[in-house]
């Protein structure tokens, strides 16, 4: 086991309402496949396959399972996470590399499925992954950050509609557990209501010219 590991993930979460233009760019995105065995308070044990190169449309008729059984031969990497409640953009996260074939019998096997593509591109100085959900999440777009350290002094693109950092209905384990369309009408409502909202306790939140 490696001492060194560090277990903690610094990121930053913002709801979007479509696939950036800037990544729409014919490139295949990652296709992932995810497990949540507990989700709970924020808790979350989680099984994760990606396949690259594999294109598949995301809306509400795509099921988890029925991808992961029909491009069960592309998925090339897998992992295990275990992961806490997220504070202040802060989340424990011990991830362990996982054989693929044992992943994907566990995923199999039982579960809270997810399935989306995930998009990346270097935006200002940093990566952004943006996921289009499938099955009951669909059509939710979420985009994020993640560094080394506190994610601080942020340039956030336009397409980044409201942050949802510390919200636990729009991670992955409680979108597992109530999934987005169940209550994507009455964010919607909420939206409408409340406005657009930014952490301002990380800096300075600047504009992507």
């Amino acid at each position: 086991m490696d001492e060194d590991r560090d277990d903690f993930e610094f990121e930053r979460r913002f709801f979007c309402r479509e696939l950036p233009q800037e990544l729409n760019d014919g490139d295949p995105p990652t296709l992932i496949v995810q497990s949540y065995f507990v989700h709970e308070d924020n808790y979350a044990l989680r099984v994760r396959l990606q396949a690259e190169g594999i294109s598949r449309p995301m809306d509400e008729h795509t099921d988890a399972l029925n991808v992961l059984l029909e491009e069960r031969e592309h998925f090339t990497a897998a992992s295990m996470t275990a992961k806490g409640p997220s504070i202040g953009g802060t989340r424990y996260e011990a991830e362990r590399p996982l054989d693929v074939n044992i992943a994907a019998e566990l995923v199999v096997r039982g579960g809270s499925l997810i399935v989306k593509n995930r998009y990346g591109i270097w935006l200002g100085e940093d990566w952004w992954n943006v996921d289009i959900f499938g099955g009951l999440n669909a059509p939710l777009v979420v985009a994020e950050v993640e560094r080394s350290g506190p994610v601080t002094d942020l340039v956030i693109p336009p397409f980044c509609i409201t942050e949802i950092t510390d919200d636990p209905r729009f991670s992955n384990d409680g979108l597992a557990q109530h999934p987005y369309s169940t209550w994507a009408e009455a964010f919607e409502e909420e939206l409408h209501s409340q406005g657009s909202h930014f952490l301002q306790n990380f800096g300075a939140n600047r504009s992507l010219e």
